[in-house]
This record gives C-alpha cells, sequence and structure tokens, in this order.
C-alpha cells in the first residue's frame, strides 16, 4: 500500500513539473523558460488587380458568362487571412443567352493568384468603390 502512494506522489510530482515546461510568450517566468512567439512573415504587397483579373478572368467568370466591360476596385486587406479582396463588376450573359446586367463579384487574391470568388451582397462595400476598367 505504501509503495502504491509513493509512486502516486512521484506521479503527481512529474506532472507538476512537467507542466513548468510549456510556459506562454506572456507567462509570468524567467525568458528563458517562455515559448517563443512566432515569427509574422511581413505583409504582401498590394497586387495588381487589373493584371490579375485580366490573366485569370476564367476563374472570376465562367467563360459561357462572356464577360465584358469588366472593371476592377482597389484591393483591401483580408480580414480573416493573409490575402487581399477586391471587388469586380462585369456585364454578363445569362445560359440562356439574355443580359444579367452589371454583376459584381469578390475576388480573394493571395500570391498573385485568385483563390477564392463570390458574388457581393448588400452589406459589402462594393456599391461605394471607386472602379477603374481593366
Amino acid at each position: 500500500m505504501l509503495r502504491i502512494i509513493a509512486h502516486m506522489a512521484l506521479l503527481a510530482g512529474a506532472l507538476a513539473l512537467g507542466a513548468c515546461g510549456f510556459a506562454d510568450s506572456r507567462a509570468p517566468v524567467p525568458e528563458f523558460m517562455r515559448i517563443k512567439e512566432a515569427e509574422q512573415p511581413p505583409p504582401e504587397q498590394p497586387p495588381d488587380v487589373k493584371r490579375v483579373v485580366r490573366e485569370q478572368i476564367d476563374i472570376v467568370f465562367l467563360n459561357t458568362s462572356y464577360p465584358r466591360e469588366v472593371h476592377v476596385a482597389s484591393p483591401h486587406r483580408e480580414v480573416r487571412g493573409p490575402g487581399w479582396t477586391a471587388c469586380v463588376r462585369a456585364q454578363l450573359t445569362s445560359a440562356t443567352g439574355s443580359s444579367l446586367g452589371p454583376q459584381t463579384y469578390i475576388v480573394t487574391i493571395n500570391g498573385g493568384k485568385v483563390v477564392d470568388r463570390r458574388r457581393a451582397e448588400a452589406d459589402d462595400i462594393c456599391g461605394t468603390e471607386t472602379y477603374e476598367p481593366i
């Protein structure tokens, strides 16, 4: 019985001491015991949205929608990630051949590539942006 109690005490002591080695960068322990914070990569420069959209127009719009009068807005830093977002507006054609009129999309650009696109909604900032033709 005494042996079991001694093993439990040793195990509890080892767990308590082992937890000391995992102090984060803001813990009130000496500097050498803290985990170093990860280095943040330098911020990416704003992309040339005109060039990116022109080169990757088939990712932004379907080929069958025959995009014309394509205009882009200035890029903004992505709120939830490392990339950039920009509003893109174009005259599109539906699958039946009728005009859809001007349609606005928000594209996400990371590393000079369009990585995501979605249709702009009423609460997005695309309605107040200034657009330039590509």
